[in-house]
């Protein structure tokens, strides 16, 4: 008897799942053992980067390995969530009201950040909102141990390594000691988030105090954020982007195939979310379609580029700007966000791997939708007369397993 592809895809991507489940977790077993080692090493290396070296000698010897810091780090919502899911857990209506409620409360300092910086209010709220709900959830885990763990993982072992090492700068440039560098499972600190490199380049005191403390001042996360974005190229003037309605039988590779003005969007059928013609201009835009072609789609400006270089995750972006807009009284998503599946990432590394044998190319397989992977989707999905929207929908992993077991 053949079984349906859905019951094939379904307990197939479930297997790989559940395999590299078990996989990774001899994974961070052999991490762990070799955490000693690593520390020693890193140690020397910490000092010939300029970490003074009693700084060196009293933090290593107090390193922790963190093991969920390696799941965590294998699980990042941006990778393994679907954009709907993402989305409405991020920008609900306890965001906006407490964020139109931080906007009056700092209204006056926000003008000011404003007018010196070019940021717009409301963006500088939204980030905060998106980063710790305005504060009211920083992270608890021990800066200095999670980026020790992450430095002596191979994946991006050089990354975090300078990021440890810059912390431990700042220990002693900023009079910080271990127990106050609480953050996120990533190194991430503060009311804003910032890494130590972001930290160290750009942080800066906002309330006038000589100090600069982004877990218990408000006005210095503000203005730390402000200054960030600046010099990350924010342009003054013009927004994140908007929301667009695309016209019937739309081509989906238009989304992958870089910029357009809008005078030339426009002249492809493409609409305001509220069906008002885009207008003529020469702002060059790129549109992302981030729910596949059941869901809302966007046409994004400049500045998102520039939310991307603080999280370079276009869901991320989505939600700093849509929840910048509700904040000052701009219109919710219009189109309906769809009920999808969820995937992890091993469940895509397991579509990447298929999607390769049958002959459409999208590289390793890392089980990250990037570009490559929506190419082979959408050439896959043309193939075989499905909305090629490059979006791994249950219909398009239902025909791609089913090929595969034949």
């Amino acid at each position: 008897m053949k079984l349906p592809h859905t019951f094939l895809a379904s307990a197939l991507l479930l297997a790989a799942s559940t395999a590299a489940a078990s996989d990774l977790q001899t994974y961070i077993g052999q991490q762990q053992a070799g955490f000693s080692a690593c520390l020693s090493q890193k140690k020397q290396e910490a000092i010939k980067a300029g970490v003074l070296p009693a700084r060196a000698e009293q933090e290593f010897k107090n390193l922790n390995f963190i093991p969920r810091v390696i799941e965590l780090d294998r699980s990042q919502p941006e990778f393994v969530s679907t954009f709907p899911n993402y989305f409405s857990k991020r920008v609900n209506q306890w965001r906006i009201d407490k964020g139109r409620e931080k906007y009056a409360q700092h209204k006056t300092f926000l003008a000011t950040l404003t007018e010196k910086y070019g940021v717009p209010s409301h963006y500088l709220i939204s980030f905060w909102g998106l980063e710790t709900n305005y504060g009211g959830y920083k992270g608890n885990i021990s800066t200095l141990d999670s980026l020790a763990t992450l430095a002596c993982e191979p994946r991006r072992a050089r990354f975090f390594t300078q990021e440890l090492f810059l912390a431990l700068k700042l220990m002693d440039r900023e009079g910080l000691s271990k127990s106050q560098m609480q953050g996120s499972w990533a190194g991430a600190m503060g009311h804003t988030q910032f890494m130590p490199t972001a930290y160290t380049n750009y942080a800066i005191d906002g309330d006038g105090d000589g100090i600069v403390n982004l877990w218990e001042s408000e006005k210095d996360a503000l203005a730390s954020a402000a200054n960030f974005l600046w010099k990350l190229g924010w342009t003054p003037g013009l927004r994140w982007g908007r929301e667009v309605n695309l016209p019937e039988a739309f081509d989906y590779s238009l989304s992958d195939k870089g910029r357009r003005s809008i005078t030339e969007w426009s002249a492809l059928g493409i609409t305001k979310a509220d069906d008002s013609e885009l207008g003529e201009s020469d702002i060059q835009s790129k549109l992302l379609v981030p729910a596949g072609a059941s869901g809302p789609a966007f046409l994004t400006y400049a500045n998102f580029n520039t939310i991307l270089r603080w999280n370079n995750s276009e869901f991320y972006g989505i939600a700093v700007g849509q929840l910048a807009n509700q904040i000052i009284g701009g219109a919710a998503i219009q189109a309906e966000l769809p009920e999808l599946p969820t995937y992890s990432i091993a469940q895509m590394a397991q579509v990447q791997r298929q999607l390769n044998a049958l002959g459409f190319d999208v590289g390793g397989a890392d089980g990250i939708i990037g570009p490559a992977t929506r190419k082979g989707l959408r050439e896959f999905q043309a193939a075989h007369g499905l909305i090629a929207d490059g979006f791994p929908s249950p219909e398009t992993l239902d025909k791609l397993v089913g090929l595969n077991t034949q």
